[in-house]
């Protein structure tokens, strides 16, 4: 587990939206693990951004959390057994049941469950003494491990990341292995075929390309690159993403959401990468030829900040960096949900950012380091 940031700074909007997860019922506890913020700083900034409550019977959004997460555990106990009925007992053979009623054991009497799950006592009771191969059992662990991090990636893993992350773990393991348990248990990755650009004959003012391609770093805040993607709301309709990356740590260091794609937007997901990340002067700012990017108001903003600009040709998205994390986005997160409204689609954001992208989420380009990880490493060594 990575350690928490002391000492980092966040913009308002990052601490308002963790107030947002901590009143959706995320504990405080989960969200300072989740984001790498400490659990007293959480508590400020709750403190800071709840409206006070009116009434006898009014409850703090604590205390409600509370009773929500103690009542859907109890329900969880008392339907542990119908659950297992109705969606177990149909999908999986006699092995797996009995693995079941071993792993409840302690909490329901066995006798209860085999009733339940139709699997005869003596069934059980004999399992128990079954010998089992070391290579059978090796197998057996190592899916378990590998449908967690499949789990714990929310799906998106494949073969050479789970093997990646198992290796890491201390397992000794080959990809060829990883990818025959994954087959012979069903698991695969979630995300879907790469998004092929296609060139525009629209005629657009060219401007000076001083990345050309070349992005080769030596350290963070050297060179960042920006663009906007769109994300469908059932009740809103389209609302807009423009993210910052850094091409070093390849972490999106800013970004902003809006229902309307303005230079406002595009301003603001600069202004938050800004105050927190505090370049020096000289940091090289990559984007496509879009008119946010080229206004008046934005080219203002870049030079009052000593930041120099660099544009891409048109119609090809190639040389922009930040199109990579916008295809990974849709691929992983935006193509597998419907969002129903700019409030919905604006926490999905945040929580595919700040919590899976920059902080778990490892990159093959990083030698399977997360981002916040590269960063934190730059920043200790400094």
């Amino acid at each position: 587990m990575e350690r928490k940031n002391t000492g980092k700074k966040y913009n308002k909007d990052f601490k308002k939206t963790v107030v947002d997860l901590y009143h959706s019922g995320t504990s405080v506890k989960e969200l300072s693990n989740e984001y790498g913020v400490s659990e007293v700083t959480i508590y400020k900034w709750i403190k800071k951004f709840t409206p006070i409550g009116t009434g006898e019977e009014f409850l703090t959004p604590k205390e409600l959390a509370a009773i929500q997460k103690e009542n859907l555990r109890l329900k969880q106990e008392i339907e542990i057994l119908k659950k297992g009925y109705g969606h177990i007992r149909e999908k999986v053979n006699d092995t797996e049941l009995i693995d079941f009623i071993d792993e409840y054991k302690k909490q329901y009497p066995v006798q209860m469950m085999c009733d339940v799950l139709s699997v005869p006592r003596s069934t059980y009771y004999h399992s128990l003494h079954k010998t089992e191969s070391n290579r059978e059992r090796e197998n057996r662990e190592l899916t378990k491990k590998i449908i967690q991090i499949h789990q714990e990636s929310k799906e998106r893993y494949g073969a050479p990341k789970i093997h990646q992350t198992l290796l890491k773990d201390g397992c000794s393991v080959s990809l060829k292995r990883v990818q025959r348990l994954m087959a012979k248990a069903e698991i695969r990755s979630i995300t879907r075929k790469k998004y092929r650009p296609h060139s525009s004959r629209e005629k657009v003012l060219e401007r000076k390309n001083l990345l050309e391609r070349d992005f080769s770093t030596t350290t963070i805040n050297e060179k960042w690159a920006a663009d906007i993607t769109c994300i469908h709301t059932l009740k809103d309709g389209w609302c807009y993403l423009a993210s910052v990356m850094d091409l070093h740590s390849k972490k999106v260091v800013g970004y902003s959401f809006s229902r309307s794609m303005t230079t406002d937007l595009v301003i603001r997901a600069l202004e938050n990468a800004y105050s927190v990340q505090k370049p020096t002067k000289g940091l090289l700012l990559h984007t496509d030829l879009g008119s946010q990017y080229t206004s008046f108001e934005f080219t203002q903003y870049v030079q009052s900040h000593g930041i120099i600009q660099s544009f891409s040709q048109k119609g090809c998205p190639y040389d922009n960096a930040c199109e990579s994390f916008h295809a990974i986005l849709k691929k992983e997160e935006v193509n597998h949900v419907q969002y129903l409204d700019y409030h919905s689609a604006k926490l999905a954001m945040f929580q595919f950012i700040e919590g899976w992208y920059n902080r778990k989420r490892i990159h093959s380009s990083l030698g399977y380091k997360t981002p916040q990880s590269v960063e934190d490493q730059i920043k200790q060594s400094a």
